[in-house]
């Protein structure tokens, strides 16, 4: 994520890395053309802060970072802003919670926090997408487990869509550009009306999309995602 974070940032930001893994520094001074340090009593004194660690290592990175960030942005899921508060000094805390698409300047970024810092967060993750400023924490959690998790439910609808055009005879590659088209022209359509109408504009009587619309009922398709979605929120809350 941090990786995707900097590819979708670098071009309207200017960047400055602090990792632990001393065989990466050259690697990402070459590709992102900034200053790059090992985590060694970094100080961060006035500076604004994106924190993009796994929430197991909090506590080990946090101990070696010095003074008092200008703003902390956080993307570790479940983190609470009192727990980052315990851990590292900073004017304003952000949680954020992006995805994959960062990448290319699309992820739908949730955000939540101290509201002093919520215009300059909306627009530093404006910048690699869209955003929405939440009113609590447990918000951001559940917006985690649409968003943030997202692309790997709709990686499994693509893939299942591929494999069922192979079944039925479609050549691999012609099945993967067919989903990633549909994918492609999902997005402007899903922005300009309501899931239902889209669904009700395709599906004629007694045609091929009520018959495999039908099929997914069936198997639970649409009760599965609701209990996804609800499973990875519990698991921010431990």
């Amino acid at each position: 994520m941090a990786i995707a974070l900097a590819d979708g940032l670098r071009e309207k930001h200017e960047l400055e890395f602090i990792i632990r893994d001393e065989k990466k520094i050259d690697g990402l001074r070459e590709r992102y053309d900034c200053e790059v340090s090992l985590l060694d009593e970094n100080d961060i004194s006035g500076k604004n802060l994106l924190l993009c660690v796994k929430p197991y290592a909090l506590t080990k990175v946090s101990s070696k970072l010095r003074g008092e960030a200008r703003v902390l942005y956080s993307i570790l899921a479940g983190t609470t802003i009192e727990s980052l508060k315990n851990h590292i000094s900073a004017t304003d805390i952000v949680r954020a919670m992006p995805n994959l698409a960062a990448t290319f300047g699309l992820s739908a970024t949730s955000l939540t926090g101290d509201d002093t810092s919520s215009d300059e967060a909306k627009d530093l993750f404006g910048s690699i997408g869209t955003t929405v400023w939440l009113s609590s924490e447990k918000e951001l959690d559940i917006a985690t487990a649409i968003a943030g998790s997202g692309p790997a439910y709709l990686a499994l609808v693509a893939e299942a869509m591929m494999d069922g055009g192979v079944k039925q005879g479609l050549r691999r590659d012609d099945s993967m550009r067919l989903v990633e088209g549909l994918f492609g022209g999902f997005a402007p359509m899903l922005s300009d009306k309501h899931p239902a109408l889209i669904k009700d504009a395709v599906m004629s009587p007694g045609g091929t999309t009520a018959a495999g619309y039908s099929s997914l009922e069936e198997a639970g398709v649409r009760d599965g995602f609701i209990k996804a979605v609800e499973s990875a929120f519990r698991i921010t809350q431990k």
